[in-house]
């Protein structure tokens, strides 16, 4: 069975249908004293579960496969535990691309590399990660490489966080939109990336784009 409608369309359909659900602050169960539960709650999300949600839905053929697509999403190896969760959004990003489920969006700019100590997460020992962003300020440049369904992450200007937001973007003619779960909106809503830019600090944008698991090119670790 192969999907009738190509992933952009799946992502933009999908992400737009929960439009309205509920921010909810931390959403999935687990820490280094609780054990670890999979949650696929689709009543509210924060922004991470939104966009895994809408990932693993666009991803599976059949209702009965989307626990087994967030799963794999989710966690390292699909394995489902606390220290196997993709916390940092980096190390999101990193596994991701490993598991062929995303890929980066080829951008003809000069991007910024960053180090960080990522230590924000209580039980975990602190990580050192290196990435690389698009300035803020050379967004406008790579607005045309951008469709819809694309992923955007927004890095964090302090020393200790990779991401500090991410959410999904929808082409709308000459206009960008972004779509995400929104805490200080109180849930999943649209406005322009424009807007968001202006409105918030960062040390730049990560793009990477979801990747068809029906493409040969997706089997290919």
């Amino acid at each position: 069975m192969v999907h009738a409608q190509p992933l952009t369309s799946r992502l933009k359909s999908i992400s737009g249908k929960f439009l309205g659900r509920p921010y909810i602050s931390d959403p999935l169960i687990g820490s280094r004293e609780t054990p670890e539960v999979f949650v696929t709650n689709e009543k509210g999300f924060d922004c991470v579960t939104y966009i895994e949600t809408v990932m693993a839905r666009a991803d599976s053929r059949k209702s009965r496969e989307f626990p087994d697509c967030l799963r794999r999403i989710r966690y390292r190896g699909g394995q489902v535990g606390w220290k196997q969760r993709n916390h940092y959004m980096t190390q999101w990003i990193q596994n991701n691309m490993r598991e062929g489920l995303i890929q980066r969006v080829n951008c003809d700019v000069r991007q910024t590399s960053k180090a960080r100590t990522l230590n924000m997460v209580p039980g975990l020992s602190p990580v050192r990660q290196k990435f690389s962003c698009i300035p803020k300020r050379l967004i406008s440049r790579v607005a045309g490489e951008i469709q819809s369904g694309d992923l955007i992450f927004f890095a964090s200007t302090r020393r200790h966080l990779d991401v500090f937001h991410c959410g999904i973007l929808i082409r709308d003619g000459g206009r960008l939109l972004l779509r995400h779960a929104s805490r200080s909106q109180g849930g999943v809503v649209e406005q322009e990336l424009e807007s968001f830019l202006k409105s918030n600090r960062m040390s730049g944008v990560i793009l990477v784009r979801p990747v068809d698991p029906a493409s040969p090119s997706s089997r290919i670790h």
